[in-house]
């Protein structure tokens, strides 16, 4: 019998999860819908859904599985309205939102229609936006969180799970309030220090543009993560709100401890900080994909001579290596010059890597 898939939200990770699903089940019947109706048809017509549906209303009919993939408060709304409609007994309500204490909350009101809620989030994502950056392999080896109910039939569970297989990626159960506490100690918290680390350089640069000029190099690449959508961290940081403002208690303590260090000359004090940081860091998994996407970054030496970067583009491209940024950080006449190259993949490193030695181009990795 034919599954009848609806995703609601035809971005980069709805499209991605589509095309998952139609990797492990080719009889499957993908809906998809998109409040961009230029969405919907681009999904459509780049065969990434089966067809597209012009309401939610018409999507949900008979649909077996419905994902919503759409920021928090859209997909709240989305719930609400799911209340008054005609869904199929015994189907399979999931969303990939990047908070789910709320979510959850909203999506236990659909049991009284015989609908199962279970909240997700694929910690993965890209350089790229958009359905038509959209890959089945964009999961692969992630963290996908589940957050069901205890009450959550177990059935349901493993058929949500069954039907995403094919994202390979690497699926944990966790509570809701779980969920929000990890996720703003590892992704939330960290996006609000690097916004407000450019606030802070905005700030400082209306009195002297120049220090702008002097930020494009790392402290354009450590704060990176400020580049990402202002409505979903709006989302987020109000659905997170009471993990986030403890967390960011304890950072203002943190700050104040290292202000002490700082204004008492404390030098054994400030060398333990900095030393005991270090081991941490190291002790972290490297190269995972988690709630912040890795940087597989490749530095590459290049002496001032034109053509250069098309030499390694072409070296590259030659192995059908795909290239996710590029960027130059520094080239000046006479001296040599840095070129950053940003892949999809470990293994796409390791490739670029040794490809661009056997070339003698000098090459090294981001510590």
């Amino acid at each position: 019998m034919k599954k009848t898939i609806f995703i609601i939200g035809l971005g980069l990770i709805g499209g991605s999860l589509a095309l998952a699903v139609k990797e492990t089940y080719p009889g499957a019947v993908i809906r998809g819908y998109d409040v961009n109706s230029r969405a919907s048809r681009l999904a459509d017509s780049l065969q990434v859904i089966d067809y597209a549906v012009s309401s939610i209303e018409e999507g949900v009919k008979d649909a077996d599985i419905i994902i919503l993939s759409a920021p928090v408060e859209s997909s709240l709304s989305v719930l609400e309205s799911l209340k008054s409609m005609d869904l199929k007994e015994g189907a399979v309500v999931t969303d990939v939102g990047s908070t789910k204490v709320s979510i959850v909350q909203k999506g236990r009101e659909l049991q009284e229609k015989g609908v199962t809620f279970i909240g997700g989030h694929p910690m993965a994502g890209s350089h790229k936006t958009g359905v038509e950056a959209s890959r089945s392999h964009l999961f692969e080896n992630a963290f996908y969180i589940l957050t069901p109910d205890k009450d959550t039939p177990a059935s349901r569970l493993i058929q949500l799970q069954n039907l995403l297989k094919g994202t390979k990626a690497r699926f944990i159960q966790i509570d809701a309030e779980t969920h929000d506490r990890y996720a703003g100690m590892i992704s939330h918290l960290p996006h609000i220090i690097a916004a407000a680390l450019v606030h802070q350089l905005e700030k400082a640069g209306e009195k002297d543009p120049f220090v702008h000029q002097l930020a494009a190099g790392g402290f354009r690449d450590i704060t990176r993560i400020a580049s990402a959508s202002p409505t979903m961290w709006r989302d987020i940081l109000i659905h997170n709100r009471g993990p986030l403002l403890q967390m960011i208690g304890e950072w203002k303590s943190r700050m104040e401890e290292i202000e002490t260090m700082v204004e008492d000359a404390d030098t054994e004090e400030i060398f333990n900080f900095f030393e005991e940081a270090k081991a941490a860091r190291d002790r972290l998994p490297s190269k995972k994909k988690g709630a912040m996407l890795p940087f597989y970054d490749l530095f590459v030496d290049i002496p001032d001579h034109p053509g250069v970067i098309s030499d390694v583009t072409a070296i590259l491209a030659e192995y059908a290596i795909s290239i996710t940024n590029i960027r130059i950080i520094e080239a000046r006449e006479g001296i040599m010059g840095v070129l950053r190259l940003s892949f999809r993949s470990e293994e796409d490193l390791a490739t670029a890597k040794n490809l661009l030695e056997e070339h003698m181009y000098e090459t090294y990795e981001s510590p």
